[in-house]
């Protein structure tokens, strides 16, 4: 089944194959949200899964949150989990056809989970997405995964190939603040777009 096709990652969810799921915030993200201070900005989470992410957010007094995802299971967990989270901010939807523009982008397991073809198309969206001063936040592998399936990765430098004509490369190390297991193998980004000549 092609993993760039909805129903791919509706299975995946249905038969609960979901071992990127931390059930947990990160703590590289949730260290970066504790320091925010204007909680009215719009705030992207795109492939968002069943996102911690969103629910620390909301539950912390940001109410512009949007999540978006292929799948409509993970949404309907983020849901279940928040009622009072607002409908129309539970983004059923590709990613490459939202219109929107958005203050923070945060990545947490969505990148490495594109087809690695659609990287170069991932970098135009986001820069799309992101208002001038925006910023794109979050977490890539700093690693080399094996296997024909996501998640899939990949290196610094590599990542750069894609990021470096769009963004100014604000923040790009190793994450200090990864758990046990992907320690030294995150990388923590924060990116702007390029001010358009």
């Amino acid at each position: 089944m092609d993993n760039s096709e909805s129903s791919y990652w509706e299975n995946r969810y249905q038969n609960q194959q979901t071992g990127w799921d931390l059930g947990e915030i990160s703590s590289p993200l949730k260290a970066y949200i504790d320091q925010l201070e204007d909680k009215s900005i719009k705030i992207l989470i795109p492939g968002a899964g069943n996102s911690y992410e969103a629910e620390y957010l909301f539950l912390n007094g940001f109410e512009n949150v949007y999540a978006a995802d292929f799948a409509a299971s993970p949404l309907q967990n983020i849901k279940n989990r928040l009622p009072n989270f607002p409908e129309n901010q539970l983004l059923h939807s590709d990613f490459f056809k939202l219109e929107d523009q958005f203050d923070l982008i945060l990545e947490q397991t969505f990148f490495c989970a594109l087809p690695k073809s659609f990287r170069s198309a991932y970098a135009d969206k986001m820069q799309q997405l992101l208002l001038p001063e925006g910023k794109l936040v979050g977490i890539l592998f700093d690693d080399q995964l094996p296997g024909d399936n996501p998640p899939f990765g990949g290196s610094k430098k590599e990542y750069l190939s894609y990021f470096n004509p769009l963004f100014d490369i604000l923040t790009f190390e190793t994450a200090y603040n990864s758990i046990p297991p992907r320690k030294n193998r995150e990388l923590f980004i924060r990116l702007q777009p390029k001010i358009k000549s």
